[in-house]
């Protein structure tokens, strides 16, 4: 359910990724993208982490439709960028549930539930054994 902040309609999605948590709200307005209080050319640096971060937007033509202004925390900037690309998904379907089919055969609706393997005892990480000698 949408909730008004202030006559504007905000929509919420919350977004997972490795280790890195984003909690997405998107706004009508003309596409501005804030992540943590920076504009996402300021806080991500690689082109690509932006285009990941626009794919969902991208997909359903919503480009200039709505601000989206995110808290991401944990991880690195790989791990955050995927935490908002499914944040932003989550919030258009509660948009518009329209645009399930799109970002659904796109993709962007699945939490990508990889994380870093824990390292076990008698190792070295998590798969890597000390090196074995015979004599």
């Amino acid at each position: 359910m949408p909730k008004a902040k202030k006559d504007k309609i905000m929509f919420y999605g919350t977004g997972r990724r490795k280790s890195s948590i984003a909690r997405v709200r998107l706004v009508e307005g003309t596409g501005a993208i804030t992540i943590n209080g920076k504009d996402i050319n300021e806080y991500l640096g690689t082109d690509t982490l932006k285009v990941i971060v626009r794919q969902p937007l991208t997909a359903t033509n919503t480009t200039d439709k709505y601000d989206v202004i995110c808290k991401v925390q944990g991880g690195g900037f790989t791990g955050q960028a995927g935490a908002i690309r499914l944040g932003v998904a989550r919030a258009l379907l509660e948009a518009n549930a329209e645009y399930r089919p799109t970002l659904k055969s796109a993709g962007f609706l699945t939490r990508d539930s990889r994380k870093k393997e824990r390292k076990k005892y008698g190792l070295k990480k998590a798969r890597k054994a000390p090196q074995f000698s015979k004599r």
